[in-house]
């Protein structure tokens, strides 16, 4: 149960340190999918994730098979939540840096509040939620150029395909609500395994891992990748929740795409573009406009 109090510095360090874990996830993919397919780089996060939850699960006593009464909302939120937006990251970091990566992923919350007031009756779009949303687009439009949005070169499309990640944890925020109540570790469990799932014919039959020759560094940030950022930043969330609920935890949204970019500069060297600074700008103030009279814009999700 959230606590009813306000937060405090401890509070603050928690959710910090959660928008850096989620942050470097946009940097060890971009490592990742220089040697290993992105189908496979999914499948291998997911399931080393879904391994480290559930021995969480274990350990504080919940069990994942009452979690099968409840395996078409599973299923759903796996699809949107994990398998289908880290496949379209990963598959459009193979061009895109990973700092771009994160700015384009900053879009999340408002295509949230768009699709929110089609499908849930608690969530209606109001004047600055529009504003806000205007805001983030024409942050997307200076981020990829006014003059590429309508063409169809391989870097653009794999930019509209991270947006496309974005929607996909916008669809994911809502359906979440259908698991609302639940054991947090056995459904998380669930749905990382569903997803590992999901993405193995593709790994197998496709990618044929076993083909791949591929160096320690790769192999190191695939398991940092699964428990870090997926894995412990999974178990973060629900602490902050816990502590000071969903509102407080909606901040992240402005911290996540900064790290990203922090993390993409520190280890990987990359040199933003000059628009990058602007258009990351513009969107979070569309994020702090939509935000004005709602503290119910869902939560940033890893990359």
């Amino acid at each position: 149960m959230t606590q009813d109090r306000k937060p405090g510095l401890f509070d603050y360090a928690l959710l910090v340190t959660l928008a850096a874990v989620f942050g470097i996830a946009f940097m060890l993919t971009k490592v990742a999918v220089a040697e290993v397919p992105p189908a496979t780089i999914v499948f291998v996060r997911l399931l080393v994730a879904s391994v480290c939850v559930g021995m969480v699960m274990m350990v504080v006593g919940q069990q994942l098979k009452p979690m099968l009464a409840h395996w078409k909302a599973i299923t759903v939120a796996g699809l949107f939540g994990n398998a289908l937006p880290f496949f379209l990251i990963s598959w459009g970091q193979e061009k895109v840096d990973a700092g771009l990566t994160a700015i384009l992923m900053a879009v999340m919350p408002l295509i949230t509040i768009v699709l929110a007031h089609f499908f849930t009756g608690d969530e209606r779009l109001n004047v600055f939620k529009v504003i806000g949303f205007c805001f983030g687009l024409v942050g997307v439009a200076v981020l990829i150029g006014f003059d590429k949005l309508a063409s169809l070169g391989d870097e653009t499309i794999r930019q509209y395909a991270i947006m496309g990640a974005a929607s996909c944890y916008a669809i994911h925020a809502i359906v979440s609500k259908w698991l609302a109540g639940l054991p947090r570790q056995a459904v998380s469990t669930a749905i990382l395994l569903v997803s590992a799932l999901m993405l193995l014919p593709f790994s197998l039959f496709i990618d044929q891992p076993w083909n791949l020759s591929v160096s320690n560094q790769t192999v190191l940030a695939l398991v940092v990748l699964g428990v870090v950022p997926t894995a412990i930043g999974t178990l973060m969330l629900f602490a902050i929740v816990q502590r000071q609920g969903a509102g407080f935890l909606s901040q992240i949204n402005f911290l996540v795409p900064v790290f990203g970019i922090f993390w993409a500069i520190l280890f990987l060297g990359e040199v933003l573009p000059p628009n990058a600074a602007l258009a990351l700008f513009i969107i979070l103030v569309g994020v702090a406009i939509a935000r004005a009279k709602s503290n119910k814009i869902p939560l940033e999700r890893a990359s």
